[in-house]
């Protein structure tokens, strides 16, 4: 072999590509050690074979390029292999030898893998766009053209391949949107930011309203100057309507009908917003509690819608009524002098006395507190000077309509005389702790209890809950009640180191927004060495719904550690199913308002079931408040509900009655289901 022949000889034997020639007979008289190694045998093994044997498929005549899917026993998966075969040239055989072919065997599976690769993700992509209900653009600035995906042609109701220019698009938006959408465009290539909006378009031949989301970006040259602009659009009318639906009901009180007090609230800063003149009223009935306690709730439910119809029915359209909780309203009057207010507050009054009220306990009336406003007032100062006027109806006697003055400001002195005896009990030991168990309905097994406040100063008159924490939670007071709380459950946890015995403790709206409360609560449990998961904080929907970002933010910094973050009265206003999402929780407390009437009403039942597949689905814990008596507690184990709280599964006791009871061993008490059986009252 000349030089020439040994140089191609050595590059053949370093090449990636296989080459092999076969003899006389077809079988391979030479190979290369690629080859050898493309088939996963060695040299030796290949020689005076045939390539056919050795690669099913593999050409026995010359034949053009051929791509070939074959296992391997020597790598592992699939290969993609493209095989020549040609007459190898009489110069290099010989002119009197016999016909020999050159077999050439290429790897390209990596090639062919990303090729198919592209392919599946464009595929991909389109089946996604299709089920996510979502297109791409494009915009050529230079030539003006828009090039638009079939996908997204197709939700705009063109067929694919539509050429659709800016005019056509822009006669389907809907007009009140269009000079958004061209001034976001116009700023968008101004600035070479990305951008985003949300539009309406209008449809098909009926103009059906859909919604958009889009986003996009603007592609400049070195210079800066904007070439293309390239876009999404999501159509969200689902998730739009859902929403619509979850925010009507978040502002809708669900036992009326009315509006909430968010709503109210809303309402009363839109007008002082506009600086328009008006008035405020804040009803509350007189003697309700009395239908609650001697005739059940459900006469007081029905008693409560029959009032909100009358109340509506005496109002305008113009002039916003809500239900603010329990039996307290407010309306909002645009316009009204508090001379008109007045004579609005006593039609409502005189209605509400007239009111045929079938199984009442006696008649009801309405004491109402009017209070003016005009620009500069907040809607908190309105509310405060309409309570206070409020307060003076019930001090009056009831039943009666008081236009706010200053001078009610100096009849505060008695509510002030409440926080100076609750200073007075948190300084001196006059507040105590009652536990409530909560109960797993199935067994009657005590799971833990939710600790509650009282006031036992010895003084007179006594106070409750009800009477005195309102005061505390609008002072800065409640954010040290809320600490003593919470101390206390964590010594009486050191105390009584049994893991069973677990505390929920209740966190005011106002400590949520303290700053400082969550490294409180970590210190304390690490000083006294408690497991995080004995305890457990309650927050309100309302108050988390209010400070959603506090709420969050200390939620997600307890729950790190181990402490357990409750949603108490779940489902009051709905607010909370549109927050669940956004707030780390480990379970929640079905409102009472659901459970009541769960072995009456249909709808209720409805609902909880609704509300539990929620809580199964997210992995959070379902209690139920106000179980009163045993047929709640069957209706309620039917919809999946593990665990309830109520008088009939038991009272509140004092902690050291509990705490002493824990730390005796078992004498066969009663089973906490039967404790206050026989007393459906609530707490």
């Amino acid at each position: 072999m000349n030089g020439n022949g040994a140089l191609h000889r050595e590059v053949l034997d370093r090449a990636d590509v296989g080459f092999g020639v076969t003899d006389a007979n077809g079988t391979l008289a030479w190979v290369n050690p690629a080859l050898a190694e493309i088939l996963g045998v060695p040299v030796d093994h290949v020689v005076g074979r045939s390539l056919p044997a050795l690669l099913p498929g593999a050409p026995e005549r010359p034949r053009a390029g051929l791509a070939l899917l074959t296992p391997s026993a020597y790598r592992k998966g699939h290969r993609w292999l493209e095989v020549t075969c040609q007459t190898l040239p009489a110069a290099a055989t010989g002119p009197d030898a016999e016909e020999r072919l050159l077999y050439r065997v290429v790897d390209v599976t990596a090639w062919r893998d990303r090729e198919l690769e592209a392919t599946h993700e464009a595929d991909a992509l389109r089946r996604a766009q299709v089920l996510g209900r979502m297109g791409t653009w494009e915009w050529h600035i230079a030539e003006d053209r828009v090039v638009w995906s079939d996908t997204l042609l197709e939700m705009f109701g063109f067929g694919p391949d539509t050429e659709l220019d800016f005019d056509g698009y822009a006669a389907v938006v809907h007009p009140e949107d269009l000079s958004m959408i061209q001034a976001t465009l116009e700023e968008a290539m101004r600035s070479g930011a990305g951008f985003s909006y949300t539009h309406r378009m209008l449809l098909g031949q009926d103009r059906t309203e859909r919604w958009f989301e889009c986003f996009g970006e603007v592609v400049t040259d070195e210079d800066g100057s904007p070439l293309r602009v390239l876009g999404t659009a999501h159509d969200i009318t689902r998730a739009r309507r859902v929403h619509d639906e979850l925010l009507a009901l978040a502002e809708q009180d669900p036992l009326t009908g009315l509006a909430n007090r968010r709503a109210v609230t809303r309402e009363l800063e839109r007008q002082l917003a506009g600086g328009g003149p008006g008035a405020m009223l804040l009803l509350d009935l007189d003697n309700f509690k009395d239908v609650n306690d001697l005739r059940g709730h459900a006469v007081g439910d029905r008693l409560m819608k029959a009032l909100a119809s009358t109340l509506r029915s005496r109002l305008s359209t113009s002039q916003l009524i809500g239900r603010l909780g329990g039996d307290e309203f407010a309306v909002v009057l645009p316009g009204a002098t508090p001379g008109d207010a007045a004579r609005v507050a006593e039609g409502l009054r005189d209605a509400v006395a007239a009111l045929p009220l079938v199984g009442a306990a006696r008649s009801i009336t309405v004491s109402t507190g009017v209070a003016e406003y005009g620009p500069g007032d907040t809607w908190e100062l309105v509310l405060a000077n309409a309570d206070l006027a409020l307060y003076a109806s019930k001090a009056a006697g009831r039943n009666r309509v008081t236009v706010y003055e200053p001078g009610h400001y100096a009849d505060t002195a008695k509510r002030v005389s409440v926080l100076d005896r609750l200073r007075a009990a948190l300084d001196g030991g006059g507040l105590a702790l009652h536990a409530m168990p909560m109960v797993q309905l199935a067994t009657g097994t005590t799971l833990g209890h939710e600790l509650l406040l009282r006031l036992e100063d010895g003084r007179d008159p006594y106070l409750g809950p009800a009477e005195f924490l309102p005061e505390a939670e609008r002072s800065d007071l409640v954010l040290d009640i809320d600490r003593w709380v919470l101390s206390t459950a964590i010594d009486a946890l050191v105390g009584h180191p049994d893991p069973r015995l677990r505390f929920n403790v209740n966190i005011s709206g106002r400590t949520l927004e303290d700053e400082d409360f969550g490294g409180f609560v970590l210190d304390r449990l690490a000083t006294a060495g408690v497991a995080p998961g004995r305890l457990g904080l309650e927050i309100t929907e309302t108050a988390a719904v209010t400070n959603l970002d506090a709420a969050r933010a200390l939620s997600l910094q307890l729950r790190a550690f181990g402490c357990r973050i409750i949603l108490d009265d779940f489902g009051s206003g709905f607010g909370s199913f549109v927050h669940l999402k956004h707030l780390p929780i480990t379970g929640i407390k079905i409102d009472g308002e659901f459970v009541r009437g769960i072995d009456e009403r249909s709808t209720d039942a409805v609902l909880v079931a609704g509300i539990v597949q929620i809580a199964q689905g997210l992995g959070l814990t379902a209690v139920a408040e106000w179980v009163e008596r045993p047929a709640q507690v069957d209706a309620l184990v039917r919809l999946g509900v593990q665990s309830g709280q109520g008088f009939h599964l038991g009272r509140p006791q004092p902690l050291e009655k509990v705490l002493s009871a824990q730390s005796q061993p078992p004498n066969g008490a009663l089973s906490p289901r039967m404790a206050g059986a026989e007393d459906g009252a609530r707490s």
